[in-house]
């Protein structure tokens, strides 16, 4: 975790994981560390930790067993798919010299001027 990046730690570390996800470092299944462990390791505050595995949950990235923790989630062969294009897609953005926000504006833009997606089947 890098303190001075500007990014909040939580945030940080909910793209690391994500990034673990995609990469396969961490496969579907994987148990994650319990929240005070890794929040101990990490040296954050375990209402950090707890905040990145909450957003995590909600985005469907893990899935929480009650007293058993934290898994990584497996995604759908598709959103596998698609997940892995848009990562190359934001790489190469990065590689022209985009940053995240110009990214992020490029991407709305062109959301935002297109056809829905569902009516376009």
């Amino acid at each position: 975790m890098r303190l001075d990046s500007g990014v909040p730690p939580y945030a940080q570390l909910r793209r690391r994981v994500v990034e673990a996800r995609h990469t396969g470092e961490l496969e579907s299944g994987t148990r994650l560390p319990p929240v005070r462990k890794l929040a101990a390791s990490l040296h954050l505050a375990n209402n950090t930790v707890a905040k990145a595995y909450k957003e995590l949950e909600a985005a469907g990235v893990v899935e929480t067993k009650g007293r058993a923790g934290s898994f990584v989630r497996a995604g759908s062969s598709v959103e596998d798919k698609a997940l892995r294009l848009t990562h190359k897609f934001l790489a190469e953005l990065k590689n022209i010299g985009l940053n995240q926000n110009e990214a992020e504006a490029l991407v709305r833009r062109v959301i935002d001027e297109e056809t829905p997606l569902s009516s376009e089947q």
